[in-house]
């Protein structure tokens, strides 16, 4: 099976997993109006993919088009077993690629011993690699970290982790303690590239963090040496981001797009609360005068039809 990740030109940009953002229909937005690299779902616990009856459930978190290709799912869990199950779903189902979930750092996680906290079991953070690479059937499996713990421990973290020769590993430039709470420290990211060609390893190192521009992220290139880029929270509200003209929409044409994704959401999500858009409300009705009084409004609405009439009296009232 053909490893996309070798066939991306250098450097590459990447739209970021995020737990109920990144699903389908807000990735579609990307894939009409600016399209990544290659894009993420949101991550799947492999205990459910591996159950029957929950797997259903699960199914709405792994939907995808073909305008989203190449397109990766990402995965969590702790039982090597069950993410050797799920990396054979996964390949069935179509995707291009295999993530692993090493970096969340919320504590319902955590206290399952999973994603950010893999990093104090590398043990077992191998096996699981190893397995994923076994179930998936040729499908590339990369990993998706950050720096350390509660302290930073990238020097040995990243060589565990390239001893199981991950097609490519996404490191965010935080600790797990560190959360969202400080700036993503680049330097450390450059580290990592470092012991990666120390190592002459071929694992691809993309970075990840405090990234609110295309043009910050190639400088990003250029000046720590990754191979890509992976922009999460950059990204909000704005599916122009990756367009290489540095295309910037006018008010109304940005309030169009927020309304083709709400219809989008409601269409194809319909077991989802409509709620999940208010995030997004907020991020595409901002920088403009105005947008306080249009996110508050919006922030009121519990359908598509009810937001596109916020929208058009809202537009009417500045005519």
């Amino acid at each position: 099976m053909d490893n996309f990740w070798e066939k991306l030109n250098k450097p590459f940009f990447a739209l970021a997993p995020m737990e109920e953002v990144t699903d389908v229909a807000f990735r579609e937005m990307f894939a009409r109006y600016g399209k990544p690299d290659v894009m993420f779902t949101e991550f799947v616990c492999v205990d459910a993919l591996c159950h029957p009856e929950a797997r259903k459930k699960m199914e709405v978190d792994l939907k995808y088009t073909d305008k989203q290709r190449p397109i990766v799912a990402q995965i969590w869990g702790r039982s090597p077993l069950l993410f050797e199950e799920a990396a054979g779903i996964v390949a069935d189902l179509g995707f291009q690629g295999i993530d692993i979930n090493m970096g969340c750092p919320q504590d319902k996680e955590i206290s399952l011993g999973t994603c950010a906290a893999l990093i104090q079991t590398p043990a077992l953070a191998i096996e699981i690699i190893k397995a994923t690479k076994k179930g998936g059937r040729g499908l590339p499996v990369s990993v998706k970290t950050r720096l350390g713990y509660n302290t930073n421990v990238v020097d040995t973290w990243l060589k565990h982790l390239l001893s199981a020769e991950p097609a490519a590993i996404t490191l965010h430039g935080r600790t797990k303690k560190e959360k969202s709470k400080v700036p993503a420290n680049w330097e450390e990211i450059k580290k990592a590239v470092d012991i990666r060609n120390r190592e002459k390893a071929k694992t691809l190192i993309v970075g990840n963090g405090d990234v609110f521009s295309l043009g910050d992220a190639h400088a990003k290139v250029r000046e720590f040496g990754v191979d890509g880029v992976m922009v999460g929270r950059g990204a909000f509200g704005h599916p122009w981001f990756f367009r290489t003209d540095n295309y910037q929409p006018g008010i109304k044409e940005k309030l169009e797009v927020m309304l083709e994704h709400a219809g989008l959401f409601e269409e194809w999500l319909p077991q989802k609360s409509f709620f999940i858009m208010r995030k997004h409300f907020k991020a595409y009705a901002s920088g403009f005068a105005g947008a306080a009084d249009l996110r508050a409004r919006l922030m009121e609405t519990k359908n598509a039809e009810e937001t596109a009439q916020v929208v058009k009296v809202w537009l009417k009232e500045r005519a």
